[in-house]
């Protein structure tokens, strides 16, 4: 919602979820046009159902959404999937709590406890409702209220568990890079929004796996070949890469990410060859990112392994490359996808000044229409010296603006936490990955070619996905209640009952 849009009448947020699934809703408040409000806070109370089962209101967070201002808007390719603009958005949260000592923050010059509004201006709060793997499938309610000095306000909320679970790790994998110090909290931080980090150190991996739901790592092995140069180091020796994978834990799965988008250096087929057999004598995968090509299908130990396990493409890539997709996904090989800056005019794209389907549609509809099976995002953290009021880049990858790119996290010291704090696009995009794992619910559940057709509807393809958030809404309505009503023994659900979508957003001038 933009600064000064007009008051919406809704005092009542509808949800739906399973359990060990994240449902979040929005409350704007919004000053008289006359006068400011100050001390405003922000509250919610537990979820009961009507026989006696209780959500903890400790399963609420609540964060304050932050305004930053586009300044120029991102590349406009006049197609079909368009930037709305300059202006203000809001992107960055500020937690009321810490989630890592549960504790209010300390220090730091953002608040999301006892802030003022300006008179005319909206304040939205973004309220994120985990339901537990215990919880009983059931109709539950609660209130929010809001307080400030110049009066209270109040709402409800009606939440459906449905009588389904998603497991703790996520069916769609992740690489998201990260950089920051205190490793371990950033990565908790993503994997709080079902996203993996890049990679994590053998000591930090047991804690993560456990209790946040990682499921893979790099394991550090770098070639040293990129978009700009096409030269390679040497493989390291097999018994290097065994030592470096041993120190890991036991049902980690390991890759190594081994060269980046070098898609146009032929002549690094031979030596990439040769880092594929080292790897895989050492039990490790191989990404890269670039498309699949004949050449690289045959690692040359005779077992007919493609020399790259995990293929990472740009929709350009994916769309360019034809058969090959095919052929890989056929060998057994895997593709993940990833998207950055405004490479062309149709598919999704993570720049702030985009609709949030952007970023639900990607990680959820697309990637189980086209088999994709991971998501990759170069990098996270990459914070100018202002972040949280510099969201604008010209000059740093072209003379162009991509407002937001590379960081999906903000630094969290202004917020008082020590980790980093999430942003709402990373919000969508774990909410995409919850809807991946819909449709891989129903397809070992036997009815897969069913939520195929629901989800390429929706999402067929980089150039064949829906602008309507209602449509995704009623569409991942759909899978929910037939996951629902493959288990009934749940308390009588109120099946019609929907969660309302994100409003879309758009930029205040």
């Amino acid at each position: 919602m933009g600064l000064s849009d007009p008051a919406g009448s809704t005092t009542l947020a509808r949800l739906s979820a399973a359990r060990g699934e994240y449902e979040s809703f929005q409350i704007v408040v919004q000053a008289p046009a006359n006068t400011g409000l100050s001390h405003v806070n922000v509250a919610v109370t537990d979820l009961t159902s009507a026989g006696g089962h209780v959500i903890s209101k400790n399963n609420v967070a609540l964060f304050r959404e932050h305004y930053v201002h586009v300044t120029q808007s991102s590349p406009d390719w006049g197609g079909s999937n368009r930037p709305l603009g300059a202006g203000w958005y809001a992107d960055g949260l500020v937690p009321l709590v810490d989630p890592d000592t549960g504790s209010a923050p300390s220090g730091g010059s953002l608040r999301a406890a006892s802030f003022n509004v300006q008179a005319g201006k909206n304040q939205p709060m973004w309220v994120d409702v985990f339901v537990p793997r215990t919880a009983a499938a059931s109709q539950y309610s609660g209130s929010f209220l809001i307080t400030s000095d110049q009066g209270t306000a109040a709402g409800k909320v009606a939440l459906q568990v449905w009588n389904f679970t998603l497991p703790l790790r996520p069916a769609l994998k992740s690489a998201f890079v990260t950089t920051q110090p205190h490793s371990a909290r950033v990565a908790r931080t993503l994997l709080r929004n079902k996203v993996s980090p890049l990679e994590v150190t053998p000591e930090e991996a047991r804690d993560l796996m456990d209790n946040f739901g990682l499921s893979t790592s790099n394991l550090g092995f770098w070639s040293g070949a990129d978009v700009s140069h096409c030269t390679m180091a040497p493989a390291p020796a097999v018994k290097q890469i065994r030592s470096a994978a041993a120190k890991y834990p036991a049902g980690l799965q390991l890759f190594d990410f081994v060269a980046d988008e070098i898609g146009k250096c032929k002549p690094l087929y031979p030596e990439i060859r040769r880092w594929a057999l080292a790897l895989h004598q050492a039990g490790v995968r191989s990404l890269i990112t670039m498309a699949p090509v004949p050449e690289l299908f045959d690692d040359g130990s005779g077992a007919r392994r493609s020399a790259v396990d995990i293929w990472v493409v740009l929709p350009e890539m994916y769309d360019k490359a034809g058969d090959a997709i095919a052929h890989a996904l056929a060998k057994g090989d895997e593709i993940w996808s990833y998207n950055t800056l405004v490479q062309d005019p149709y598919s999704p794209k993570w720049e702030i000044d985009f609709a949030p389907l952007n970023f639900r549609i990607q990680p959820g509809f697309i990637s189980q229409s086209l088999k994709l099976t991971g998501l990759l995002c170069w990098r996270v953290d990459m914070w100018p010296s202002e972040a949280w009021t510099n969201v604008n880049n010209p000059g740093k990858f072209s003379s162009n603006n991509y407002p937001g790119e590379g960081m999906l996290l903000y630094p969290g010291q202004a917020a008082g936490i020590t980790a980093a704090a999430p942003s709402m696009r990373l919000k969508w995009i774990r909410d995409g990955v919850e809807d991946y794992e819909y449709v891989e619910l129903l397809k070992q559940a036997g009815d897969g070619d069913w939520a195929i057709e629901i989800v390429r509807r929706v999402g067929r393809d980089w150039s064949h996905w829906t602008r309507d958030p209602e449509m995704l809404a009623a569409a991942r309505q759909q899978l929910g209640q037939k996951l629902d009503a493959l288990s009934p023994d749940a308390d009588p659900p109120s099946r019609s009952r929907r969660k309302p979508v994100q409003p879309k957003r758009k930029a205040t001038q």
